[in-house]
């Protein structure tokens, strides 16, 4: 089967989108599927193109980047190119959106439907009669939950379209014990730890957390790097928690289980619902650690279910974050029990041969 998966950047840029993609298409190429994934050039107007663990990767090249959304003139015109049997849009990317509108290149089209439009709301003014029009064209739109499905209001008119394709990671990534590293890890820093991974953006909720390091006796880890990290720094800092909140930066791949393991709880405090499903909480349940998410109505309180591996919390709520934090660190033994439970999970739900399974069972079924 001759994929096309088109959205704005790839590996090594760093992001849930990209991650999932990048996994995705090469889990596809070893199946021994013609994988070609077309994206924009973050190095600016010069477009490449070479082949990456299987996956032919087309970069066009880009002049400008306009509300978080790179522009190129190169990617329409090798789009047009393509002969395709599934064109796989990821969402929210509106060139790339347009361009298969327009072009309609391959035998089916889907789109992986990762989030709505949250915070760009002039420009969704003027994109939205298009954007319906777009979902009403794709042959299926794969919603990463049942949750976002209901709560969107680009989906609930088109549930009929919908299928529910979770996320997913390698699971045995993260799952196998680093004794020393955690070892290293847990002697650096005193415990016990908390953990936050992920791009450190407006809505991630870091705010709350970091003013919930005011009552709490732990450590806070914050791996991840974004327009918010010097704002939050200079925030705890203020507000006197500098000494047990320490801002890691990006860390290698191969250093990232290690952190989940060593994690006492891993906390995603996400404000608004531009957080649509949290792989970085995948991550986590995976290497067996229990998790506190917030209710946003989309896929984090779904993939987190309260009670069984992990607690939920009301959104921008400091009181209802620490005191769901206390909680957890003075009971070790349900930690370990939300654990075993999110480690099951994982694997089961969530682990990237389940994933592309789905995924080609959508592909199977748009093109008879």
């Amino acid at each position: 089967m001759r994929i096309l998966h088109i959205y704005k950047d790839y590996h090594p840029v760093f992001g849930g989108i990209e991650n999932h993609l990048r996994w995705l298409a090469k889990a596809q190429a070893a199946r021994g599927h013609d994988v070609t994934v077309l994206v924009t050039n973050p190095a600016g107007l010069r477009t490449t193109m070479g082949s990456e663990q299987g996956v032919q990767v087309i970069r066009a090249a880009r002049f400008a980047t306009l509300a978080s959304t790179p522009l190129s003139l190169a990617l329409p015109l090798i789009h047009a190119q393509q002969n395709p049997d599934i064109v796989h849009l990821h969402f929210p990317y509106p060139l790339g959106e347009l361009s298969e509108w327009l072009l309609r290149r391959g035998r089916a089209a889907v789109m992986t439907y990762h989030s709505d439009v949250v915070r760009q709301e002039r420009f969704l003014t003027l994109y939205g009669p298009i954007l319906k029009r777009v979902l009403r064209q794709m042959d299926a739109i794969l919603a990463t939950s049942e949750p976002y499905i209901e709560s969107s209001p680009w989906l609930q008119p088109l549930a009929h379209k919908c299928v529910v394709v979770p996320l997913a990671i390698d699971v045995t990534r993260f799952n196998a014990f680093q004794h020393a590293r955690v070892a290293t890890i847990r002697r650096r820093f005193p415990g016990p730890l908390l953990l936050f991974v992920g791009r450190l953006r407006y809505y991630k909720g870091l705010d709350y957390l970091i003013q919930a390091m005011q009552s709490l006796e732990a450590t806070l880890l914050i791996i991840g790097a974004g327009p918010e990290a010097a704002r939050l720094g200079a925030m705890s800092y203020e507000l006197g928690v500098a000494h047990k909140v320490h801002f890691l930066g990006d860390i290698s791949d191969d250093l990232l289980p290690a952190y989940y393991q060593a994690a006492d709880i891993f906390v995603l405090p996400s404000s608004h619902r531009s957080e649509a499903f949290g792989i970085v909480l995948l991550e986590a349940m995976a290497a067996g650690t229990p998790l506190i998410t917030t209710e946003l109505g989309t896929g984090t309180s779904w993939v987190n279910q309260d009670g069984v591996t992990g607690l939920v919390v009301p959104p921008r709520d400091v009181k209802a974050l620490a005191q769901a934090i206390r909680s957890l660190l003075a009971d070790e033994d349900l930690r370990r029990e939300m654990g075993v439970r999110a480690r099951e999970r994982a694997r089961t739900e969530f682990d990237l041969p389940v994933l592309v399974d789905r995924v080609l069972r959508v592909y199977d079924e748009v093109l008879v």
